[in-house]
């Protein structure tokens, strides 16, 4: 079952109650709901940790997939862990990998394989085999100094048949189990200095595996949990109704991460179901490729109903003698500071200072972006 209504029989949970409006981390406290750019190597492409903060960006997600094959966790950890790498002091959420090995060998199963010891994979190009268990992934993001640890998981599409869903979960549950006790070993003596340690609910399509999936890790017991799986159907369209039984079957005392959801009308859209933490890399690869966000109204009193938003195509002719910012609502440097005809000639000529500019945009939009969600969260809350 992919789509449609939940079934009477596993119609249960219904976890009313008010969401968090924060969330206290090693590296600071972050307001609810965040969106976390994706610095999936350890960087934002094209802009520094200054630029960051300028933006209005409070925490980062970085990516154990890539980060243990560069620059490899040896030299992660001589660097002082990804703070000291980037030079980023703010918090930074770790993700396991588990969805990018899954592609990888969905893609090309020569490329790895998973047992229930972990996952085996060698990336393309690359002479060298790696090994991720759930142990190791726990290790390895504390190595790092992540503020949220996320549990390794069996990743699956929504599309993959029942049997593989069923295996799913039943591995992901076994995972989670063996990263909270990998992790609880490893930070007995932090105390209020450790980090959070997240779940992912799988189960595909099945609304019944995923409420079994939900109802086996909060016996366990995680402080935060994640939407496991692509969160877009073969169309590219929302899985609406899977998101929304998710978020039912989590309690509202813990934040839901929406994992891979960026797409700013997907994220209002899960924010109103209740999800407090987004990640994407799309608001940085559109702006390199020319497409830029931009509110149709002013943002500080936006409904955010209707068509509150648009895309400006950079590339297009009719920008190429306009005096015009990309939006009259943003306060960015390249809004208050260059001219459409000028990104319109950097694009075209490819030159490095239009990524820079149209990244920065974007992530000033989703900023503001969630900006305005925490102030109608808040109203709705009392």
């Amino acid at each position: 079952m992919s789509e449609g209504i939940v079934p009477d029989n596993v119609r249960e949970p219904n976890r009313s109650g008010q969401l968090r409006r924060s969330l206290a981390l090693p590296h600071g406290e972050v307001g609810l709901p965040l969106f976390l750019p994706d610095a999936t190597q350890g960087v934002v492409r094209g802009l520094e940790a200054r630029d960051l903060l300028g933006c209005g960006v409070e925490a980062l997600q970085m990516n154990v997939f890539h980060l243990m094959q560069k620059p490899g966790s040896s030299t992660i950890k001589a660097l002082g862990g990804l703070h000291g790498l980037f030079g980023w002091n703010g918090p930074i959420v770790t993700d396991s990998g588990g969805f990018q090995i899954y592609s990888l060998i969905h893609q090309n199963p020569s490329y790895g394989s998973l047992t229930e010891r972990g996952m085996l994979f060698r990336p393309e190009g690359s002479e060298r085999r790696f090994q991720l268990t759930p142990e190791k992934s726990v290790q390895l993001q504390l190595e790092y100094g992540a503020d949220i640890v996320v549990c390794l998981d069996d990743c699956t599409d929504v599309d993959q048949p029942a049997e593989d869903q069923v295996q799913s979960v039943q591995r992901t549950v076994k995972w989670a189990r063996r990263c909270r006790e990998e992790f609880d070993r490893r930070v007995a003596d932090r105390g209020k200095d450790s980090p959070l340690l997240f779940a992912v609910v799988q189960g595909g399509g099945d609304f019944d595996l995923r409420k079994r999936c939900a109802e086996q890790l909060l016996e366990i017991g995680f402080d935060g949990y994640g939407l496991g799986g692509w969160p877009l159907d073969s169309r590219g369209q929302l899985l609406h109704d899977v998101i929304a039984w998710t978020r039912e079957l989590i309690p509202t005392q813990f934040p839901l991460h929406a994992l891979g959801v960026g797409q700013p009308g997907n994220l209002v859209t899960c924010a109103r179901m209740g999800y407090s933490l987004f990640d994407s890399t799309m608001p940085t690869r559109d702006a390199r490729h020319g497409r830029l966000f931009r509110f149709d109204e002013d943002p500080a009193a936006s409904s955010l109903t209707d068509n509150w938003y648009s895309y400006v195509y950079v590339q297009d002719e009719k920008h190429m003698r306009s005096r015009q910012p990309v939006s009259l609502h943003c306060d960015c440097l390249c809004c208050t500071d260059y001219s459409l005809a000028l990104l319109h000639h950097l694009f075209r000529v490819g030159d490095s200072l239009f990524y820079r500019l149209a990244t920065l945009h974007n992530l000033r939009f989703m900023m503001q972006l969630i900006s305005r969600l925490r102030v109608l969260r808040q109203g709705q809350n009392g």
